[in-house]
């Protein structure tokens, strides 16, 4: 199983990560989108990589993104609409009180959309990072799920072939995002009642939210379209390296990845800011494969038998065997 896993990586892993408190990063890394994508083919399992819509590709530079992609053997696994970055979108792309704003917001899924299809893609990432509100007597709540069901369906009907993944996060730009919660996600994607509308669960957000990934894989279901995996302490959107805090969860959420016939990209969305990027990549990706290791070693049947006594010692042993001997 491990050997068949598709592992992509966003790209902030192969540039200077930038924080709010240094804007030219801490260095290290590549300056252009082209090298960027150059460095991320020199880790060798590495299939694919993640794009972000006029940042990394736009209608100037397409040809030269394809062609260095078919060069160092890389798919694209995901193309994302720049929602949340735009002074214009700062109150909200698909709820903004504005129709112009909200009629630009849809054209940038669209647009998103033509270019992931140019360069074999088949999936956008749907995150309505500046979709909420900050305080009390801000939030049109009725009103903006209705836009939200609305301009998704819309934008889902344009190209039936591109699969729409819904991003959820509990906060951060906005202090309340409108999609903040698996069930709420889950919720809007029934609502939308659309084939090609589905779920994204990134680790970091689900812990931020106080999820069990487990869980929230568990409930998507067949709707769960795509995963981004990191690690953090569960107060913020740390986008720390796969397993470096919580072991046993990241465990247990490979098992249920499994149970639920998950085939999908297993994408790195981490930002090592003072790490070595390269480096963490490949160690993330380690840390992937060394659990699904582990998780066969156990093996499923012995899973299986503990879930169903529930027993919480049974389970702990368990777990300390594998790791402690």
């Amino acid at each position: 199983m491990r050997d068949k896993l598709k592992f992509g990586s966003c790209l902030p892993p192969f540039t200077s990560c930038a924080d709010r408190y240094l804007l030219t990063g801490y260095g290290g890394g590549a300056e252009t989108v082209i090298g960027m994508i150059e460095l991320a083919g020199t880790v060798e399992e590495l299939k694919g990589i993640e794009l972000v819509g006029t940042w990394h590709v736009n209608d100037d530079n397409l040809e030269e993104v394809k062609s260095t992609l078919d060069k160092v053997g890389l798919e694209v696994c995901m193309m994302v609409p720049d929602m949340w970055a735009s002074r214009r979108f700062g109150s909200g792309g698909f709820t903004s009180r504005d129709e112009k704003v909200r009629r630009e917001a849809v054209e940038e899924v669209k647009k998103t959309m033509n270019w992931a299809e140019k360069l074999g893609c088949d999936k956008i990432d749907l995150w309505f990072g500046q979709d909420g509100y900050d305080y009390p007597f801000q939030g049109n709540f009725k009103w903006a799920w209705q836009q939200l069901v609305e301009l998704t369906r819309e934008c889902a009907d344009y190209n039936p072939d591109i699969k729409i993944c819904i991003e959820y996060k509990i906060k951060e730009p906005r202090t309340h995002i409108y999609i903040n919660t698996i069930g709420k996600t889950l919720l809007l994607i029934n609502e939308i009642d659309r084939d090609n509308v589905g779920v994204l669960i990134d680790t970091g957000h689900a812990l931020a939210a106080g999820e069990n990934v487990a869980e929230s894989i568990a409930l998507a279901g067949e709707k769960l379209l795509y995963m981004h995996f990191n690690d953090n302490y569960r107060a913020w959107d740390d986008d720390m390296m796969v397993g470096s805090v919580h072991i046993i969860e990241t465990l247990e959420m490979l098992y249920w990845l499994k149970k639920a016939g998950y085939e999908g990209w297993y994408t790195l969305d981490i930002f090592p800011y003072r790490e070595d990027g390269i480096k963490a990549v490949r160690e993330s990706i380690a840390w992937i494969k060394g659990l699904m290791n582990l998780l066969e070693n156990i093996g499923e049947g012995k899973i299986e038998k503990i879930i169903r006594q529930g027993d919480a010692t049974e389970a702990a042993k368990m777990l300390r065997e594998a790791f402690c001997q």
